[in-house]
Parts: C-alpha cells; structure tokens; sequence
C-alpha cells in the first residue's frame, strides 16, 4: 500500500526573495515546486499539499487598505479565502500541466478552500503576537486601536503593524472532503497559510475569525486528520540546526522526538521560524505518525526516502 504524505510547502515554493509578486513571478515558482512534488507521485507516494500564504494575504490587505473608499474591505477570514483560492488555483494548473507532460495518469488535483476550527478560548486571543498587513504611522495605528479595537505594535522603527492571534489548530473541517478525494487518486490541495480560522458559535455553526493559524501546525492537524503516514516539511534550508550561527553550530541528520523535544525545550528555535516546524514533526510523530521531515524543497524527494533533511523518528 502507498504510504500518504502531507508535503508543507514554505514561502520559497511560491515567491522568492527579493520579487515583487507578480502572477508570473509566483506562478514560475509554482512550477518548479509542481516538478518536484511529480517525483514524489512517480515514487510511489499519495501526495496532500499545504502552503503558506503570509505575502499574499498582505497583498490582499494592502488592497483592500487601498480600496476601501470606493467597496467594503473584507475580514481577514474572507482574505484568508481569497489566498487559498488563487494558491491553489495556481498549484492545480502548474500541477496538472506536469502531470500531462510527464505523462502522469492520475485525476487532475484539485483545491479545496479549508476552514479550521480553533478555540474561542484560546490563551492567544488574550494575547495576539503575529503581524499582519502593511506599516502605518503611529497617529493611524492609534487611531485604529481606539475606533477599531485592534491591536497594535510598533515594529523596531519601521513603524506600527497590526498583530492578531494565532490559536492552535483544532480539527480540518473538510478533513472527510480531503481523505475521499485522496483515497479517489487526486492530488488535493488543502489547508492552505494554516487554513480559515473558524470557532464554534453558540448554535453549533461555524464563524469566521480575526486570526492567523500557523500553517506548519495546521499542516500536522492535516496530517492527523487524514491519516497521514508522513508529514514532510519543506523549507529554504537543508535541515535543523542547533547552536544556530555559534562556534558549535551542527545539523541534524536523523533524531528521536524525544532528543529533538530536549534540544527544543533549551530555546534553539525562533517562535517565528524553525520553533513551529519542530513543534509540528514532534507532534506527529507523537500521534502515531511514522516519521516527520525538515528539509529544503529541492532535495524534497530524497528527503522523503529518508537521505536528506531532518528525520524526526519516534
């Protein structure tokens, strides 16, 4: 039976330092990601894709700052939707045109705009800490905090960014949606810059909040949610370094959770950087996951065979 693998795409498979962003621009990246996730299905694998979103739904924003005298600006739950749809959009085309060269015989992949369910009571809506949007002055960020209710901060003198929660992931809602269309052939597309964060209303429905969910966490709340064998975490480097930039530095080839949860609990990894991605592999592997990997996209396939990258065994 093929072993089924939820590949977490970073930031560097659809926009790279220094471009502006244009569709062009991400779409050539997307190809270049399309190929290697082509190997993978050539090797045998059943292939979940997730990605980040964090440039395009500032671009989103940014938009909607722009646009709101002439129509309504939307929430970022709706924005977050924006971004999954034109992601995937652009991953379902580059993917299918690979396939068709490759002569890859499997369904045409396939988007679906995921919402995830957090916590209303989530210690971190008392406590928001990840920017979003543009840089405003000082006199509009306060002005939005008293008109508004928002939170701001200022941001080490490149001026004053809005900041929201991040609550951890819950449950994928269209989890049952993604396992049928795997379990069909189809190469899906889900839970795209963490997926929209939802919270139960008090009729048992769903509603939209003001949010951002990390999609690395996200990505291993998919992983569970479909019985993944594997949660490949693709990024811009080789593999997890301890002793980060220090006389000690060293990667790390193969690790246990357990050593590699020792090596986190002494604080070698950034919150807002390599912190999440561990976080993730660790839980995996905990809820029976078989392994988890960190490794950079264009080693993507010999990371999953297990020569490249971090491997995160139980």
């Amino acid at each position: 039976m093929r072993e089924r693998v939820v590949v977490a795409l970073g930031g560097n498979a659809i926009l790279q330092r220094g471009q502006r962003g244009t569709a062009a621009e991400q779409m050539g990246n997307v190809q270049k990601t399309a190929r290697e996730v082509a190997k993978m299905i050539q090797a045998g694998y059943q292939v979940i894709l997730t990605h980040g979103n964090g440039p395009q739904v500032g671009t989103i924003l940014i938009q909607n700052e722009l646009g709101a005298r002439q129509v309504p600006a939307m929430p970022m739950d709706v924005c977050g939707a924006e971004s999954q749809g034109f992601i995937g959009y652009l991953f379902c085309q580059a993917l299918a045109n690979c396939f068709q060269r490759k002569k890859i015989s499997i369904p045409k992949p396939v988007c679906i705009v995921t919402q995830v369910r957090v916590d209303r009571t989530d210690p971190a809506f008392q406590n928001p800490t990840k920017p979003v949007g543009p840089f405003f002055s000082e006199e509009e960020a306060r002005r939005r905090m008293k008109e508004r209710k928002e939170t701001w901060i200022e941001d080490a003198g490149r001026g004053w960014r809005r900041v929201v929660p991040s609550p951890d992931p819950k449950e994928i809602i269209e989890k049952e949606a993604v396992q049928a269309l795997v379990e069909q052939g189809f190469v899906v597309v889900a839970s795209g810059g963490g997926g929209i964060p939802v919270v139960l209303a008090e009729d048992g429905g769903l509603e939209g909040v003001e949010a951002v969910i990390d999609k690395d966490l996200a990505a291993e709340r998919l992983a569970q949610d479909v019985n993944a064998d594997l949660l490949l975490i693709l990024t811009d480097v080789p593999q997890v370094l301890v002793h980060y930039r220090q006389p000690e530095e060293k990667g790390i080839g193969t690790i246990r959770a357990d050593e590699l949860e020792a090596y986190h609990l002494e604080g070698h990894f950034k919150s807002g950087s390599m912190g999440p991605k561990v976080e993730a592999t660790l839980r995996f592997v905990k809820n029976g996951g078989k392994r988890a990997v960190i490794a950079s996209l264009d080693q993507a396939l010999e990371a999953l065979e297990g020569s490249r990258g971090t491997q995160v065994l139980p």
